[in-house]
């Protein structure tokens, strides 16, 4: 098993590398050694922590975050390591190489990230053949697909549309993914006018398929209040699986690394006090009506537990994994095991949204 400890002895190693070529490593990593040899095991079925959301049986509330596995490589593997999901993507219709090199930057000194890839991808068809290829295995756990779209894409919704088509016989959950600051103007479609016709026509053509698995939306941190209060609105309205609060941010707090004044978005723990404040946020205004997913900055059983009570029936975590290693997600879950067994709480769906 890499223990934590083992990680951060050969982490400095992992760390003189170029970080988008480290990513690589971490993805062969996970394809060809062995999910024991990096401290995972799958989560049972029906532990402590399982949870039921948006009609899915979760085995577990911390799922791995979209943007490690792009392609739908390596979601098995993932599952192995102790997360209760993974989320693949996010997967274009058409493969596009993302934005120039470099565009990927560690932030040591303040274990953040900041990347600006632009949804680099092998296109929707070669993933689709991947999880093809596992749902003909049978292989179990949940894996959602992340959607986004072309860079170059005269009609973005129709790129949304056409993932849905495709991967809605072959994901657990979707996600309609328009806070990415690394694409212009994706952002813009998070408009509420924008939204609305962009959710309709993803989920009209999700049920073109016959499948019906719930639509999550992702959402950025950067949001306005009347922001926030509209995109809470049309969630409830379109009947949304999901909120997942929330993407990386664009705003720069007081940073240390020499990386700092780098374009793109920025995660891992200087987004961790507006994410919650978002989630929190999002909570008030959706009324505990749509669940949330909570994102950003969680590194340890305690930042997990804190979005669980602000209202949050899931977490995702990416740059955590980065700097703490493949065992995070059991590390994490066996502190949230003992949280919910002193709480006072009989199961973790009971102290969802708790704090208040």
């Amino acid at each position: 098993m890499l223990s934590h400890s083992t990680y951060a002895l050969i982490r400095p190693l992992l760390f003189r590398l170029d970080a988008e070529r480290a990513h690589h490593l971490a993805l062969a990593a996970l394809k060809y050694v062995p999910s024991r040899l990096l401290g995972g095991a799958a989560l049972p079925a029906h532990g402590p922590l399982a949870i039921r959301v948006a009609g899915i049986d979760f085995p577990g509330p911390v799922g791995q975050a979209a943007g490690l596995d792009k392609d739908a490589r390596v979601p098995d593997a993932l599952l192995a390591l102790g997360f209760g999901f993974a989320e693949v993507g996010s997967i274009t219709p058409l493969p596009q190489p993302g934005n120039p090199k470099p565009r990927l930057f560690r932030l040591v000194e303040d274990a953040g990230v900041i990347n600006r890839m632009g949804f680099n991808n092998g296109g929707a068809a070669a993933a689709a053949a991947r999880l093809a290829a596992r749902a003909h295995r049978h292989r179990g756990g949940i894996v959602g697909v992340n959607l986004g779209a072309n860079k170059d894409a005269s009609d973005r919704i129709a790129d949304y549309a056409h993932g849905a088509r495709v991967f809605a016989p072959l994901a657990s959950y979707l996600v309609v993914n328009v806070s990415s600051p690394n694409t212009p103007g994706l952002r813009a479609l998070q408009d509420p006018a924008s939204l609305e016709a962009l959710l309709a026509g993803v989920i009209a053509a999700r049920d073109e398929t016959g499948a019906r698995p719930p639509v999550f939306l992702k959402v950025a941190p950067d949001l306005l209040p009347a922001d926030i209060d509209a995109i809470a609105r049309i969630a409830i309205e379109q009947r949304l699986g999901g909120l997942i609060v929330s993407n990386t941010t664009i705003t720069r707090p007081a940073l240390r690394s020499a990386h700092a004044g780098e374009s793109g978005g920025l995660s891992g723990a200087p987004l961790k006090d507006m994410a919650l404040e978002r989630l929190r946020d999002f909570r008030k205004a959706t009324g505990s009506a749509v669940p949330l997913v909570g994102v950003g900055g969680i590194a340890s059983a305690e930042d997990a537990w804190a979005r669980i009570c602000a209202g949050a029936s899931l977490v995702q975590l990416y740059s955590a994994m980065v700097y703490e290693g493949p065992g995070i997600a059991h590390t994490i879950t066996r502190g949230l095991e003992a949280r919910l067994a002193a709480s006072g709480f009989a199961t973790l769906a009971e102290a969802v949204g708790s704090e208040g």
